[in-house]
């Protein structure tokens, strides 16, 4: 790409576009399978799939077939109706997450958007003598107002200060102050498998089974964050169901998005067992496009494609080949994560320096390779689950030379 071609793009984008999200990097026109290219024709390996998103890739066939089905056969509906494609998918959710009789999934758009239907569901529930929702510090659960109370980042919630009131943020892995925090009047604890946008963070062993057992105790509800998570990405359809992760806690809601759609926008609340009984009741909650004939076919596509291909098992075998691989490259130290949802430390060099994330995932990107600085001195991988190793191999070749600059 050239830079005149480069500047073209970027003043039409400032031009035209909000500037919430800066500058954008690349102008990207086509992706196939790991792949994307830009407009000059360039590839990249793409080791962040949407921020989790591309569960399949690019333009993965089963997944084009059954949008391109869908939509020549039912484009959207009102919800005053129901579509095979969105029973289809509420069936399938049932199906791959084992969930008990009695639990039911809500659609919407996005993971925000999920996650302030549990928020919503959680005041529902706690009423009036249960103001209090505990979220854990270096949260993210979204930027829509209840789910940014949610976020723990402050930059992200002080400029729309005042926020959403009776939201609590508890120290991360501290046992004592979770158990601290929560008592009669708590309605919901909030938490994230693994923390995605801190720089890719399990928590200490115990930590959510603690968190189950003290909401248990109370009657509040615990909510597992599975959008970064979820939909196979750590070798397991959920974290939360990873005796690795999650300790196979049942929480009483799960919210999924990002790889769900495979690249549309969806997203889902899912009560589990009797949890629903409490919750929303007809007409106090809604969303028109949530449950979209092509959003949900797209998503059938996704869980179906992961069984039949192995998707789960290639996220967890590949996983732990880049995992052995990244702890062996000089100037990396804690690789945390599971699966294809990894971060990456960067040591100090010898002057006690530590490299500068943004940019290394600058020069990853002049090398063809797409990374995120998820946080100072952190990267985070998470590339489509169909990665290979042989896909990786020019990354791992090139990662010391893009570290040392």
């Amino acid at each position: 790409m050239t830079d005149t071609h480069a500047q073209t793009w970027r003043d039409d984008f400032s031009r035209v576009l909000s500037p919430v999200f800066g500058s954008p990097q690349l102008d990207l026109v086509r992706g196939e399978g790991s792949y994307v290219w830009d407009a000059s024709g360039k590839q990249y390996l793409d080791l962040l799939a949407g921020i989790a998103v591309n569960a399949l890739g690019h333009c993965h066939p089963a997944w084009m077939k059954a949008i391109t089905e869908q939509a020549s056969t039912l484009g959207h509906i009102s919800n005053f109706f129901t579509s095979p494609a969105q029973i289809g998918l509420a069936e399938k959710l049932h199906e791959v997450l084992n969930l008990p009789s009695g639990s039911a999934v809500f659609l919407s758009n996005s993971g925000t958007e999920a996650n302030e239907a549990a928020f919503k569901m959680a005041r529902r529930a706690g009423g009036g003598s249960r103001p209090i929702i505990i979220a854990v510090e270096g949260a993210f659960h979204g930027r829509t107002m209840g789910s940014l109370a949610l976020t723990a980042k402050a930059a992200y919630r002080e400029p729309f200060a005042p926020g959403v009131p009776g939201v609590v943020h508890v120290p991360y892995g501290d046992v004592d102050a979770l158990a601290a925090s929560i008592n009669d009047t708590t309605a919901a604890v909030f938490i994230e498998p693994i923390q995605g946008e801190v720089g890719v963070r399990t928590h200490p062993a115990g930590y959510l089974t603690a968190a189950r057992e003290l909401t248990s105790k109370v009657g509040a509800l615990l909510v597992v964050d599975e959008v970064q998570s979820g939909i196979a990405r750590t070798g397991s359809w959920t974290a939360h169901q990873d005796q690795a992760i999650g300790e196979g806690v049942t929480p009483d809601i799960i919210t999924l998005a990002k790889g769900l759609g495979g690249g549309m926008p969806i997203g889902a609340t899912i009560t589990v067992g009797d949890a629903n009984t409490k919750l929303l009741e007809p007409g106090q909650h809604g969303t028109t496009f949530g449950g979209n004939p092509i959003a949900s076919a797209a998503a059938l596509a996704v869980l179906e494609t992961i069984e039949t291909e192995g998707l789960n098992d290639n996220a967890r075998e590949v996983g732990t080949s880049l995992t052995g691989e990244l702890q062996q490259i000089p100037g990396i130290g804690e690789i945390t994560g599971q699966g294809l949802l990894l971060g990456i430390e960067l040591l100090p060099d010898q002057d006690g320096n530590v490299p500068d994330s943004k940019a290394v995932a600058a020069r990853a990107m002049e090398a063809g390779f797409i990374i995120n600085p998820v946080a100072p001195g952190r990267l985070r991988l998470a590339p489509p689950l169909i990665i290979t190793r042989d896909d990786l191999k020019p990354f791992l070749a090139a990662l010391p030379g893009l570290i040392a600059g």
